[in-house]
Order: structure tokens, then C-alpha cells, then sequence
């Protein structure tokens, strides 16, 4: 019964991760319009067009067809293109761009109604798993040639193991023993992070930060705890999240918390940057009216990005 509990919990964490996804675009627009952020997953490749002042806006998600399946979507400065052809439920979740090459990492569902982790390079698809078993890949970064790609793969057990693609070659963050999910992945020098969560043996969620595939664990497994992003800015490793049964948004710096909010609303924290010692880190709380409001908070000072008469949602930031 225990068991069951938590998995409906984790997989109701998981909808409102991908629900947040979701609505990435209206976010992005929101945190561009600042002048200060735009909205790109990926490594800080800096080419031509940035030393110009020309800034390209990319956003990958999903949009339904009117045949009421998702069709994994990027955006170019507001232009559409259709990665997948709506035949099956698809979904784009992270994009990165270097030169004149476009990756976006996410999942389409194949006729046996399995997810298969994807990567499209150009909007050409590569599989990263078979679709024997459900899969999916949250997060993509460029380093020099390598392309590493973070998500899960369920096993034969039915359960969930995070697991890093580095140029298509799966490598297993956890031996499938206990729940676990890769959600973001930074690439600095030669060390590889990836930051996610894995459940104990005690059915406690953990925040956990894999650096070259041995795991650090960044909570105690009080409460409930996820990290969302990493960011690698000299000798900090920032790891961003929340911990869910006191609804504080936490940022970890190498491997020590800070509470963006007190608890007494509902937080959580999806995305940091670092830039020029200011860390930057986007996220959402729930106001007194029970509506989720997009927020920002820099070097700990919160800005609200909405006035919380919508639900608005900030889930990535990239700081110019």
C-alpha cells in the first residue's frame, strides 16, 4: 500500500513537472521580455550573432492536434516547426543550440503506447532507447562534439533507473534497485553533473546530484526532496529544487542548502544560472488565492515575474 502511495505521489510530481513544461513557452516570452533573461537550455556557446546583439529565442514543448494528440513543437523567435508529425503522442522538453545545429531532447510514444527517450538533431530523430520499455530524456547539454542527454528508463522490474546518454550510449546513474529520475545534466571540463532524485529504501524521495556517476545525496530523506537543475560557475556546484512536505524552493551550493522561502507557501525552484557571482535561480510559489505565481530570485531576493491573477509558472533561465 505504502509503495503505491508514493508511486501515484512521484508520478503526480512528474505531471506537474511536465505540466510546467507545458506552458514553457508563455514563460519564456514572460522572462525575455526583462531584456536580461532569455530562455535556452544548454551550455553558454557564445557565436556571432550574440557579439552582434542579436538574440535568437528558442523554446522546445508540445502542442496538441486536432486529433487530440501532442505534437512535439519548437519555437524560433515565435515561428513554428513541428518536430513530430502527430501520428503519436510527443513531447519536447529541452533545447539546445551551438552553431547552426539544434538539438531538443523529450519523448514520443511508439505504437505500443511505450514513451521512447528522443533526441531530434535538426528535427531529425534519433532513439535513444528501443521501446521495449518507457523511457524518457528531460535535459541535454553540448560539450566540444559530445551531446549528453539526462532522463530514466524504466528496467523489467517496472521501475525507473536515471540514466545519462552521452552521444547515444546509455550510462546508468542507478542500478535500479529504488525509483529514480536524471532531470538536468552540465558538462564542466571533464566532470559531468547530473541532478535529479532516487528513492530510498525507506520510500523517502532524495534530492541527489550524480557527479561523474557516483551520487551525492543532498538531503536526509525527512521530507520529500527533488533537484531540478545544476549550474557549474567555477568552484560552485549550484543545485536547485524543493523540498516538497515543507514546500520550501532550496538552492544547494556544493552541497549545502539555502531556503529561498520560508514554508509558508508552497514553492518550488526549476532552473538556476550563474553570472558574474549573481546566482539566479526561477521557480513559482502559490499565493494566499491558491494561484501559482511565476517568481525570480536573485542571490536570495525574491521578484515576483506575475501578479498571480493567472497561474504562471518560470521554469528556466539564462542569463545574458
Amino acid at each position: 500500500m505504502k509503495n503505491n502511495k508514493l508511486k501515484k505521489s512521484v508520478q503526480e510530481t512528474l505531471n506537474k513537472k511536465i505540466m510546467i513544461r507545458n506552458i514553457k513557452f508563455a514563460a519564456i516570452m514572460l522572462i525575455a521580455a526583462t531584456t536580461m533573461f532569455s530562455v535556452i537550455s544548454c551550455s553558454k556557446n557564445n557565436d556571432d550573432d550574440t557579439a552582434n546583439n542579436i538574440l535568437d529565442v528558442y523554446v522546445a514543448g508540445w502542442e496538441y492536434n486536432s486529433s487530440g494528440k501532442a505534437v512535439a513543437m519548437l519555437w524560433k523567435n515565435g515561428a513554428t516547426q513541428s518536430i513530430t508529425d502527430g501520428t503519436n503522442h510527443a513531447e519536447a522538453l529541452s533545447v539546445c543550440v551551438a552553431g547552426n545545429d539544434t538539438y531538443v531532447a523529450g519523448y514520443e510514444y511508439n505504437s505500443s503506447y511505450k514513451a521512447v527517450a528522443m533526441l531530434w538533431k535538426n528535427g531529425t530523430a534519433q532513439n535513444l532507447t528501443d521501446g521495449t520499455n518507457t523511457a524518457y530524456a528531460y535535459s541535454v547539454f553540448l560539450a566540444g562534439n559530445d551531446v549528453y542527454v539526462a532522463g530514466d528508463e524504466k528496467n523489467v522490474s517496472g521501475i525507473l533507473v536515471a540514466t545519462l546518454w552521452k552521444n547515444g550510449t546509455a550510462q546508468r546513474l542507478t542500478d535500479g534497485t529504488n525509483f529514480a529520475e536524471a532531470l538536468s545534466v552540465y558538462v564542466a571540463g571533464n566532470d559531468v553533473y547530473v541532478a535529479g532524485y532516487e528513492r530510498n529504501t525507506r520510500d523517502n524521495i532524495i534530492a541527489t546530484l550524480w557527479k561523474n556517476n557516483a551520487a551525492q545525496r543532498l538531503t536526509d530523506g525527512t521530507n520529500d526532496a527533488f533537484a531540478n537543475s545544476v549550474f557549474v560557475a567555477g568552484n560552485g556546484i549550484y543545485v536547485t529544487g524543493y523540498e516538497r512536505n515543507v514546500n520550501v524552493a532550496t538552492l544547494w551550493k556544493n552541497g549545502t542548502a539555502q531556503r529561498l522561502t520560508d514554508g509558508t507557501n508552497g514553492t518550488s525552484a526549476n532552473s538556476v544560472y550563474v553570472a558574474d557571482n549573481d546566482v539566479y535561480v526561477v521557480g513559482s510559489e502559490i499565493n494566499t488565492s491558491g494561484k501559482e505565481v511565476a517568481m525570480l530570485w536573485k542571490n536570495g531576493a525574491v521578484q515576483s515575474l506575475t501578479d498571480g491573477t493567472n497561474e504562471a509558472y518560470a521554469n528556466s533561465v539564462f542569463v545574458k
